[in-house]
């Protein structure tokens, strides 16, 4: 089995901080080159194009994610043996990505599989192992199944308390916030979900993509309290946001979209 490269592991790292960071163009110029240079069906091209499906998933490019995770499954199969950290990635990825684009019935296996691996390989408390329930999680969340999503969500969060990461903290905190909404706990959401909002505003700053989806959530949340001029607020802030960095389509997008037509509507 071949190992990734030392030139190509840090140049994937470089363009996740460049995605991490915001700056998405960047990011795929640089991945684009690195998997031109790659060997086709190495571990090197498998690595780039893991990080393109990260990336085109972030941008609301659904299908060019897709594909990039399936070429690079193609590849770990060939080389990786079963249960190899590799897969878990993939699988946690692909159960993402079957969330972001509303088939969240077609990422549990994969969401499950991934979680399966990492805790046999790295035990119950490990970070990796802690994101793996939080991205099951939503997927629950999404189908409904609100009792597990938040138990699996309280246990990802004890992890990451223990280890003092706050923006997994943030993130693991948002997706609790949203369940906690709908099982109709609404102060305690709301609460919640402007915590997560003001540490990401720390973390990653005030004009961060990332932020509009805490402001979305926030404004269903608000919505549902009748608070429609503070609603339609975080809605502007957040397709203020996303413009110009996500695809037209981008699912969060349109929400933000349908929900300011939605306010204005309500509101004559």
């Amino acid at each position: 089995m071949d190992q990734p490269t030392t030139g190509v592991r840090t140049g994937v790292e470089q363009a996740d901080r460049l995605r991490a960071a915001g700056r998405y163009a960047e990011a795929d110029a640089l991945l684009s080159a690195l998997l031109h240079r790659a060997e086709p069906g190495s571990l090197d091209a498998a690595r780039v194009l893991t990080g393109l499906g990260v990336l085109h998933k972030y941008t609301g490019r659904f299908p060019e994610s897709l594909d990039a995770y399936t070429r690079a499954l193609a590849i770990v199969r060939a080389r990786c043996p079963d249960g190899h950290p590799f897969f878990a990635d993939l699988f946690h990825n692909l159960g993402g990505l079957h969330h972001a684009r509303g088939t969240p019935v077609d990422g549990e296996e994969y969401a499950r599989k991934g979680l399966a691996i990492r805790l046999r390989s790295l035990g119950d408390d490990h970070p990796d192992v802690a994101a793996d329930r939080a991205a099951l999680a939503a997927i629950l969340h999404a189908l409904g199944r609100l009792e597990e999503a938040e138990t699996l969500l309280r246990q990802a969060l004890d992890v990451f308390r223990a280890l003092g990461d706050g923006y997994e903290i943030a993130s693991a905190s948002h997706n609790l916030a949203a369940v906690l909404h709908a099982r109709g706990r609404a102060t305690e959401a709301e609460a919640l979900c402007r915590d997560v909002l003001a540490a990401k505003e720390r973390l990653l700053g005030p004009d961060h993509p990332e932020l509009a989806t805490a402001l979305h959530n926030l404004a269903v949340m608000l919505r549902a309290q009748g608070r429609d001029d503070d609603a339609a607020e975080a809605l502007r802030r957040a397709l203020s946001l996303l413009d110009g960095v996500v695809a037209a389509g981008h699912p969060l997008r349109a929400a933000c979209e349908r929900a300011l037509g939605d306010v204005r509507a309500s509101s004559g």
